[in-house]
């Protein structure tokens, strides 16, 4: 008998081993599956707050980018608009510096025929200077004959009219001496 007692006592034994290992496993199991859960809630809570923090740093840099795209964009916006007023101002320049060459142009062709016509007057009042200053000569020099011509036309009026009183004289000497001579 003593043989039976070993089939009978193995498997209880086994069970009773097997009864306290399920015993300890079902106590602690719906604790460790309780557990588990509570560990996948908790790390998906976790996993959702981290995405929240991400998403709201996320959001907040999106912004900041927005915002420094934004400041960039006027700062381009006033760098174009600065570049543009430039380019205008250089058209402008530009366009008033062909302008002012042109009317200058128009201008230095305008006093270049005056500055000939002026020469050109200059030269034929120049000429006539000339020929006032030779008419002057000759006119001093024609005045001079002339006033030597009527000394001399005096010399010979005296002249004529001394031969015409000694004419007379001797008229009057030769009728004196004819009257003379006759009575």
């Amino acid at each position: 008998m003593k043989k039976t007692y070993v089939y009978f006592l193995v498997p209880l034994i086994g069970l009773i081993i097997f009864g306290a290992i399920y015993w300890n496993f079902s106590a602690t199991y719906a604790a460790k599956e309780a557990e588990k859960v509570r560990q996948v809630k908790e790390a998906k809570a976790e996993k959702l707050r981290k995405e929240a923090k991400d998403r709201e740093k996320a959001i907040q840099d999106a912004v900041a980018g927005q915002e420094l795209r934004k400041k960039q964009r006027e700062i381009k916006e006033a760098k174009d608009r600065a570049d543009r007023d430039a380019r205008d101002a250089a058209i402008e320049a530009q366009r008033k510096a062909r302008n002012d060459q042109d009317k200058f142009t128009r201008q230095k062709e305008r006093l270049e025929k005056e500055v000939r016509a002026e020469k050109e007057a200059i030269a034929k009042l120049e000429e006539e200077q000339k020929k006032l200053v030779a008419d002057e000569a000759f006119l001093r020099t024609y005045v001079k004959q002339a006033e030597a011509n009527v000394r001399k036309l005096a010399e010979v009026l005296d002249k004529i009219v001394a031969a015409d009183a000694a004419r007379a004289a001797a008229d009057a000497a030769a009728a004196t001496a004819a009257k003379n001579k006759n009575s």
